[in-house]
């Protein structure tokens, strides 16, 4: 694979996981209302939400592992995974490796998820509030493309998505999905 080809790859590879990234995040705050979403039962919402978390996690895997193959990136290992280490942007990059940390810790906690019981893994999963962000910072300040207007158009579409999404979730009206089991119960 030429060196154009790996840079182009590892570009393109971030920017739609941090598409998939903001699908997962406002499914899965859909997922909390207990109800389902645009004609989908709330499985529906679940497998959508881990299909796009799934692929996401694929996404920084390719463009990780694309950048440290790529001669021109130059990222060595440590700087994918030792936050703020490395020379080049080493802290717009490290926000990078701190998004892959936490992506790391989330997905271990949902693979787990029954051997750690659902409080920690409800514990852990609240870092995904935290990681959506920061990779969001990281796209702005190391992508190559981070000046360019369609970038900008894609970064403000995701955070329109996902401050909708949680301007939803804070809503009074909004029904969990533990509430509306105990209320079906009673």
């Amino acid at each position: 694979m030429s060196d154009e080809a790996l840079w182009a790859l590892g570009r393109g590879t971030g920017i739609t996981a941090l598409m998939m990234l903001t699908v997962s995040m406002v499914l899965g705050i859909a997922t909390r209302s207990g109800r389902g979403v645009a004609g989908l039962p709330r499985f529906g919402v679940v497998s959508l939400h881990q299909f796009a978390s799934l692929s996401a996690t694929l996404l920084i895997a390719v463009h990780v592992t694309t950048l440290v193959v790529d001669p021109y990136a130059q990222l060595d290992l440590v700087d994918v995974v030792v936050p703020f280490g490395g020379g080049y942007e080493w802290f717009w990059v490290g926000l990078g490796t701190l998004t892959l940390d936490l992506v790391v810790v989330v997905v271990l906690s949902a693979l787990l998820r029954h051997r750690i019981g659902q409080r920690a893994f409800r514990t852990v999963h609240w870092a995904a509030y935290g990681l959506w962000p920061i990779a969001v910072a990281h796209g702005l300040g190391a992508g190559s493309d981070s000046g360019a207007p369609w970038m900008w158009a894609i970064t403000a579409c995701c955070v329109v998505a996902v401050l909708i999404a949680v301007g939803i979730r804070l809503h009074p009206r909004f029904t969990e999905f533990s509430r509306s089991r105990e209320v079906a119960t009673a």
